[in-house]
């Protein structure tokens, strides 16, 4: 098992910052892929970047490009999602969640952290 810790969620003003941390004590970590999703109240669950087990593959939703960053230090065994401009519409639950892969199928990922809650206002 994974066992996956997120924080860095919070409260922020419309054009600011957050950076979100999915940290994960398994020695096994650093072999696999890693995604962050997330889910606003009455919408389904939405991809929002990946990041392959090295960091060389790295995929981001639309909605993100050029906003949001992904990024791993294999030696903290964490992934981070530094999130700039941010809009209200990015309002969500963010989780984090480990796959043998990046993929933007949630269904591909087998371990999922508890969710950190980030609200954008305007």
């Amino acid at each position: 098992q994974v066992q996956l810790v997120e924080s860095g969620g919070g409260l922020v003003q419309a054009g600011g910052s957050l950076r979100l941390s999915c940290a994960s004590s398994g020695r096994t970590f650093n072999t696999y892929a890693v995604g962050w999703f997330r889910q606003a109240p009455g919408k389904e669950r939405e991809f929002v970047s990946a990041i392959s087990s090295g960091g060389s593959r790295i995929y981001y939703a639309d909605s993100v490009k050029g906003r949001f960053t992904i990024s791993r230090d294999n030696a903290k065994n964490t992934v981070y999602l530094q999130m700039n401009s941010l809009k209200p519409e990015d309002s969500a639950v963010y989780y984090c969640a480990a796959a043998p892969f990046p993929a933007v199928n949630s269904g591909t990922y087998d371990y999922w952290g508890q969710g950190t809650q980030v609200t954008v206002s305007s």
